[in-house]
C-alpha cells in the first residue's frame, strides 16, 4: 500500500513494515508545496501509521527532534502560503465594493451634517451631497462668491445669519474632509472598473462592472456566484421582498439588484420580468465561463440582445388586468362563509335553553 506524507511517498507492507521510501529533499519551500497538494489527498489506514517513526526508519531525518523542528518549520511555511492564496481577485473586488458602501453611509451622514450647519448661513443654497461640500470648500461664507457666479444674487441678499473666521474654518475644514471622502470614493469606483474586465470579462460584458461587481460582493465570492442557479441570481439582492412573499401573501420578487441593468430599468413594467429571467439566465452563463472556461465569448451578449428584443415584439402593450370574482357573502361571514359555531350555542345561533322571541308559549298548545 503506498501512502502520501508530508516528507515523501511510502510503500507499507500488511504488517506496516515499511517497503519502498520515495523521499522530498529537505527544503522547506518545497516540503510546505507539496503539504500544501497532498492536503486530504492522504489515504492512511484505519488503525494510523507513526509518521515520526517511519520517517526516521527511511531516513529521512536521524532523530526526533529534528523530524519535530522540520514539520514545525514546514507546517508554518504552508500556513503562511494558504493564507496569502486566499486573497483573490475577487476578494479584492468585493472589499472595494463593500467600502463603496461604507463610504456612502458615511458621505450621506456628513453631507446631512453640513447641509444644515451651513444652512443657517445661506438658507438660500439649494446644493446637497458633494455639490454642497465643493461649495463651502471653496467659498467659505457667502459674502466671498464673486460677481457673475450663479449663487451671486441669492448671497449677496440672502437672510442668514453672519459667519465668523472661526466658524468659517471650521466649515471649510469640514467640507474638505468630505470632499476627500468624495474622493476616494471615485478612486475605488475606478478600481472596480479598470479590474473587473481582468477578474470577470463575461460578467462584466453582459452586466457592466458596477453591477457584475455587486452581484460578486452579495455572492461572497465568484465561485459562490457560479454556483447559485439563475433564478437566484434572479433574485439576489431582494431578500427582503422574497421573504416577506415566503411568509404572507405579498407578490414575489421578480428581480433583485439586477434591476440596475439598462434592458430591465429602462424597459416597460410588464417586459420586466421576462427580461430580468433572461438576464439572470445569461449572468449564471457567463459566471460559470469566467470560473471554469476562462475565455472570453462575446456571443451571449449577442444572444441576450436577441432575446430581449423578441421578448418586447411579443409583449407590446400592457396586459388588462383581470377583474377578480368573488362570492357573494352570505348569511354569515363576510366572503359566503358560514359564521363560526361558538360555544354554548345550538345550530340556530342560540344559546342552549334559551327561548326564541317569536313562540313564548315554549310549544304549549294555546
Amino acid at each position: 500500500m503506498k501512502i502520501v506524507t508530508w516528507f515523501g511517498t511510502l510503500a507499507i507492507s500488511e504488517d506496516g513494515g515499511v517497503e519502498e521510501c520515495c523521499l522530498l529533499e529537505k527544503d522547506v519551500e518545497q516540503l510546505a508545496e507539496h503539504m500544501l497538494l497532498s492536503m486530504g489527498n492522504e489515504d492512511l489506514p484505519s488503525h494510523g501509521l507513526d509518521l515520526r517513526e517511519l520517517a526516521l526508519k527511511c531516513g529521512f531525518v536521524e532523530l526526533e527532534e529534528d523530524y519535530d523542528v522540520l514539520l514545525r518549520e514546514v507546517s508554518i511555511k504552508a500556513a503562511k502560503r494558504q493564507i496569502s492564496m486566499t486573497d483573490t481577485d475577487d476578494k479584492r473586488i468585493i472589499q472595494a465594493v463593500e467600502a463603496m458602501d461604507d463610504i456612502d453611509k458615511a458621505a450621506n451622514e456628513l453631507s446631512e451634517r453640513l447641509t444644515e450647519w451651513y444652512g443657517t448661513y445661506f438658507p438660500e443654497l439649494e446644493l446637497t451631497a458633494e455639490s454642497m461640500a465643493r461649495f463651502v470648500l471653496r467659498f467659505g461664507s457667502r459674502e466671498n462668491v464673486p460677481e457673475g457666479h450663479d449663487m451671486f444674487a441669492k448671497a449677496s441678499s440672502s437672510m442668514g445669519a453672519e459667519l465668523s473666521l472661526v466658524e468659517e474654518d471650521l466649515l471649510r475644514n469640514f467640507a474638505a474632509s468630505l470632499c476627500g471622502i468624495y474622493d476616494t470614493r471615485k478612486h475605488l469606483e475606478q478600481y472596480i472598473m479598470s479590474n473587473m474586465g481582468a477578474v470577470a470579462p463575461n460578467l462584466t460584458n453582459i452586466a457592466g462592472a458596477p453591477l457584475g461587481a455587486r452581484l460578486i460582493s452579495l455572492a461572497g465570492g465568484l465561485d459562490k456566484l457560479a454556483a447559485f442557479p439563475s433564478s437566484t441570481v434572479q433574485v439576489i439582492g431582494a431578500s427582503n421582498a422574497l421573504f416577506k412573499h415566503l411568509r404572507s401573501r405579498a407578490p414575489s420578487p421578480k428581480h433583485g439588484v439586477i434591476f440596475n441593468h439598462p434592458l430591465i430599468k429602462g424597459s416597460p413594467w410588464w417586459q420586466r420580468g421576462k427580461i430580468a429571467r433572461a438576464l439572470a439566465a445569461k449572468i449564471s452563463l457567463a459566471v460559470r465561463m469566467d470560473v471554469y472556461g476562462g475565455k472570453h465569448d462575446p456571443s451571449i451578449k449577442e444572444k441576450l440582445e436577441r432575446k430581449v428584443e423578441s421578448i418586447k415584439k411579443a409583449n407590446p402593450e400592457a396586459p388588462k388586468k383581470q377583474s377578480t370574482k368573488f362570492t357573494q357573502p352570505g348569511p354569515g361571514r363576510a366572503g359566503g362563509r358560514p359564521a363560526k359555531k361558538h360555544r354554548g350555542q345550538n345550530k340556530s345561533g342560540m344559546k342552549k335553553g334559551s327561548k326564541g322571541t317569536g313562540d313564548r308559549s315554549g310549544g304549549r298548545p294555546v
